[in-house]
């Protein structure tokens, strides 16, 4: 997770086009009752667990079930490629962390948050090797991560808990997927990734431990669903189907958790037994789960504290509120 290297360039093109478009605000959800709109909904992932519900609704036919025409599941492999596709309207909504929200608020591209996914426990973290036993021993060290990502905010919340300086670090930037490898090949000295590349490093080398993760900054690091501004206008319809069909999908996968996570698993390019324990570090948010929060202490204490880090590693142009990037009404409006 200057403004991040991997938002600014996208948006320096798109700020025109953002102004020119009307501020929507939060929209009224009279519509969300009604059958889904026709046509395709484009949505952009990556393959990250906590997007996982999206691949068990794909495979158990839950969009149709919702009334959704087709969901066009969209890969893409980095931050920057899904952040590009959204700002440019090439995809309809995206599944990105929390403070990549904010900044392309910040930034003016006119999208809203209207579900909270899913909160990472141990599935984004500091990866070391044994030579390395606390925060402090960090000073000087090369760390592997990708800017403008979660990996981008763990590691600054590590630095800040450690009582050092960023600039008593020396940042390696470089993909997510390719952290952990640089570790084992020892050209850094730790790296920050997530799932599924923090269970293939530890496999690949049973040494690499983790020295910090999402759990010892609760909150910081989650993940959220963003619609353009247009398309909450133009097709309520189908947010409200893919809201019920995110929940369905966890029931599901509640009932069937082995299935399921082999569904998400061969979805993320890894196996079940890859990731044996990385799903227990990701947790599922359901509707009535986003019923009790995201409007409440999601957009107060979990918005103030995302946004002071994500502010704090240069990764948000200019202040934003949660009034501005989170719309609940969708959520709220659900039964």
């Amino acid at each position: 997770m200057s403004p991040s290297q991997t938002l600014t360039g996208f948006f320096k093109n798109k700020l025109a086009l953002a102004c020119c478009l009307s501020a929507l605000g939060t929209f009224s959800l009279s519509a969300s009752a009604a059958a889904p709109e026709a046509g395709t909904f484009k949505m952009g992932i990556e393959p990250w667990l906590g997007y996982g519900q999206w691949h068990v609704a794909q495979s158990q036919g839950i969009f149709k079930q919702q009334g959704l025409e087709k969901v066009d599941i969209v890969n893409f492999a980095e931050d920057k490629d899904i952040n590009a596709a959204l700002a440019s309207g090439q995809i309809d909504g995206a599944n990105i962390a929390t403070h990549t929200a904010m900044a392309m608020v910040s930034a003016g591209l006119p999208i809203k948050v209207v579900l909270l996914l899913d909160q990472s426990e141990t599935a984004d973290a500091l990866l070391v090797g044994k030579d390395i036993t606390t925060l402090k021993d960090l000073k000087g060290k090369q760390i592997a991560f990708e800017e403008g990502t979660t990996s981008d905010i763990l590691l600054h919340s590590a630095v800040n808990a450690a009582g050092l300086k960023w600039s008593d670090i020396k940042p390696v930037p470089m993909p997510a997927d390719s952290a952990g490898s640089a570790l084992i090949a020892k050209r850094v000295t730790a790296a920050v990734t997530y799932e599924p590349y923090i269970s293939a490093a530890k496999k690949q080398d049973p040494s690499l431990k983790m020295l910090y993760s999402g759990s010892s900054d609760p909150g910081l690091i989650g993940d959220v669903l963003v619609v353009r501004d247009s398309v909450l206008k133009e097709k309520p319809g189908q947010i409200a189907a893919l809201i019920k069909s995110w929940d369905a999908a966890l029931t599901h996968y509640q009932a069937n958790t082995t299935a399921d996570r082999a569904i998400i698993a061969k979805a993320v390019g890894a196996t079940p037994a890859d990731l044996e324990t990385a799903f227990d570090g990701v947790k599922y948010y359901s509707l009535a789960e986003n019923k009790q929060v995201l409007s409440h202490s999601f957009s107060g204490q979990t918005f103030a504290h995302v946004l002071k880090a994500a502010t704090a590693a240069g990764l948000i142009p200019k202040p934003v509120t949660a009034a501005q990037v989170i719309d609940a009404s969708f959520v709220n409006s659900l039964p």
